[in-house]
């Protein structure tokens, strides 16, 4: 099977949407489907990233100048070129290879690209998270918390529809780590700060300035530091002053970390899946408009703690909320709450999936 990504990352949209595709595109790798991405050049790309994981990936051009560049979502930006522009270079690029699968994790593209590719592969997928517009796809995938009628106005009837987060795509590490992932109880004694790959906001550093204070230096901290993240040096700097804390790069996966800690505080991200996959509590910073709802949603229903946005938060607001915590008296409960909600199996779910669509019986 011939599988091809239409994916980027960049500065401005984070790493998330890469890897996850990522993901998927090992997990189809490991069961002899040929893969190949197709990412635009834009700052921060993660093109490198993809290379060194031995994937093949054909490099779109930078955009050239994106202030003419408009549209309905707010997204165009993030694309770089129009949607017909970018259709016409994969095209191009794909050359009359016609693959059993494209898919599709942009927010700057919708059916106006997915038209125009349609003739050019089996099927197409689409995974997405904002239902904020129409899309001509075979299946698509939301691994968020979210409702099934979101999507009924926005594709084909004889859409598949995969919808939460039994069908986040996560690594298998998380699925193992979560085998054998001893019951959480109420102490705290070691915390994870990861914010994504970019954390442009630094809200990282205000983490750590809350951690820093005198009534939590007892805590270990794990620090994670995003591939595109600017403040590496800084962060690096305020971690080897602290006691007990460790500094990492970024990492393949984050299951080990997360198994080990007994809080996170970190980014409403597609990160949130993995911790909730290990039962690992959560104080969460919203870093992007479109996290917002969900993580309200989850907040009422009392499966995070959500403790501000990127834009207004401080470190004092983090350094309160995880004293709070500290002698909060649910905090096994909600680890068992949480862990409810994602096992880890997503990505062989979505991979049995477009396994079934494909079939010749299915055609």
């Amino acid at each position: 099977m011939n599988v091809a990504f239409r994916v980027d990352a960049s500065d401005k949209i984070g790493t998330g949407n890469l890897i996850r595709c990522l993901t998927l595109a090992e997990a189809l790798r490991n069961e002899g489907a040929r893969v190949q991405f197709f990412c635009r050049q834009h700052p921060g790309n993660l093109i490198e990233l993809l290379k060194l994981r031995s994937m093949p990936v054909t490099a779109l051009p930078a955009p050239e100048n994106t202030k003419d560049i408009s549209d309905n979502y707010g997204y165009a930006s993030w694309l770089g070129v129009s949607q017909e522009e970018d259709a016409e270079q994969v095209i191009n690029l794909l050359a009359g290879i016609q693959p059993q699968w494209l898919v599709v994790d942009h927010y700057g593209l919708d059916e106006i690209w997915e038209q125009r590719l349609l003739p050019h592969a089996n099927d197409i997928m689409v995974i997405d998270d904002l239902a904020n517009r129409r899309h001509k796809c075979k299946l698509l995938l939301d691994q968020n918390y979210t409702a099934q009628e979101r999507y009924e106005q926005l594709v084909p009837q004889n859409c598949v529809m995969l919808l939460g987060p039994m069908y986040a795509l996560l690594r298998s590490e998380y699925a193992a780590c979560r085998a054998r992932q001893a019951r959480r109880y109420s102490d705290i004694g070691r915390i994870l700060v990861y914010f994504g790959g970019s954390d442009s906001a630094n809200i990282s550093e205000l983490a750590m300035q809350a951690l820093s204070s005198p009534q939590l230096k007892h805590l270990v901290v794990d620090l994670v530091i995003g591939a595109n993240n600017p403040h590496h040096t800084s962060l690096m700097q305020h971690a080897s002053s602290r006691p007990s804390t460790f500094a990492y790069k970024s990492q393949t996966h984050l299951a080990n970390l997360m198994a080990q800690a007994d809080l996170a505080v970190g980014a409403g991200g597609a990160t949130t899946w993995e911790r909730m996959c290990l039962g690992l509590p959560s104080l969460v910073v919203t870093c992007a408009e479109n996290q917002i709802p969900l993580a309200q949603t989850l907040h009422r229903e009392n499966l995070i703690w959500l403790i501000g946005d990127s834009k207004l938060i401080t470190a004092a607001q983090i350094h309160d909320a995880i004293v709070e915590r500290l002698s909060g008296k649910n905090h096994a409960s909600v680890s068992a709450s949480t862990s409810q909600i994602c096992d880890g199996s997503g990505t062989s779910r979505v991979l049995d999936t477009m396994k079934t669509i494909n079939s010749p019986g299915n055609k």
